[in-house]
């Protein structure tokens, strides 16, 4: 069983992956993170990387490709990404929505304690929501340009989940529920 996480920024995609990876003691994979790993062998920032992939298309190409291979090469892993989903069909797929505000004040957070490597250091949350209006906006001309897609519609997914209110252990259990289904 592959399960491909999605959703928008400051959802919680890398801790539910995470915790999702530990007990189902599955591999795991983030294309977030190679995306930040490519950024820093530029010297960019993730979000000029992403400003850069609205003309140069090597910045998502080179990601996706190496998530649809591992999607036919491997099985029982969970992998974070915005368009995992699409690579890797053969997945449970699952959205992670959010209210804007409260994304920002995760990530501000998150900034404030390193844990957010290869993005600029804000200074406030509010800078952030500002950001994250941007990246959205970014990543949305990116996948309509290259691949003719809207991640963002909640049709292209088995389970859809607001995190706004919800700790990392209530949205792991409901994806297991999910999984549990498909299955059966």
């Amino acid at each position: 069983m592959i399960i491909t996480l999605t959703g928008l920024p400051g959802a919680g995609k890398s801790t539910v992956a995470n915790k999702l990876a530990q007990q189902l003691n599955m591999s795991r994979f983030s294309a977030g993170d190679l995306r930040r790993n490519m950024a820093q062998e530029r010297g960019l920032t993730l979000d000029e990387l992403n400003t850069l992939g609205e003309t140069q298309d090597f910045t998502d190409k080179d990601v996706d490709a190496y998530q649809e291979k591992i999607g036919k090469e491997q099985d029982n892993f969970v992998i974070d990404g915005r368009l995992s989903w699409h690579f890797i069909p053969n997945s449970l797929k699952v959205f992670l929505d959010v209210e804007l505000d409260e994304a920002a004040r995760r990530i501000f957070e998150a900034s404030k304690q390193g844990q957010r490597p290869n993005e600029i250091a804000y200074e406030s949350a509010d800078q952030v929501r500002k950001a994250l209006k941007q990246r959205l906006a970014s990543d949305q001309k990116r996948y309509q340009r290259y691949y003719k897609i809207d991640y963002l519609n909640t049709d292209n997914y088995d389970v859809v989940i607001d995190t706004t209110k919800k700790i990392p252990e209530e949205i792991v259990a409901i994806i297991l529920r999910a999984l549990d289904e498909k299955q059966a």
